[in-house]
């Protein structure tokens, strides 16, 4: 099912592809300063993840944050990577490592939600 293109998608959008890290559902909704409901921001971030247009991740803190994968060749993501939130200053991002991982015979991987917590290259100095 296509979905019809909205301007609260395209100030979304918009604020994920200018962000340098992952955004949760609250620096999105600072970011569009009420010109839309937390419902709809909500509903936004859910389809972007349907579709394959951003990735959701789960932070060790339990808040969800979500990214356009840079990694990605295509529009949809399509591989697994890690995560990294740093302690100081609470940013996530995305890793270019993907993840391998060994399973069993019969298993098959189909998604992973890594997160490494640490320093960020601009707080450990």
């Amino acid at each position: 099912m296509k979905r019809r293109n909205t301007p609260a998608k395209q100030a979304v959008l918009e604020i994920l592809k200018l962000s340098e890290s992952a955004l949760s559902q609250d620096d999105i909704e600072k970011e569009v300063k009420g010109s839309m409901d937390r419902v709809t921001v909500y509903r936004v971030l859910n389809s972007f993840c349907e579709d394959g247009y951003v990735h959701k991740i789960l932070s060790d803190d339990g808040k969800h944050y979500f990214a356009i994968c840079l990694n990605c060749q295509e529009k949809k993501h399509s591989h697994n990577h890690f995560h990294f939130r740093c302690l100081k200053c609470q940013k996530v991002e995305c890793l270019k490592e993907e993840v391998k991982v060994k399973l069993p015979t019969g298993y098959e991987l189909e998604d992973a939600n890594c997160l490494v917590t640490g320093y960020c290259a601009d707080c450990s100095i």
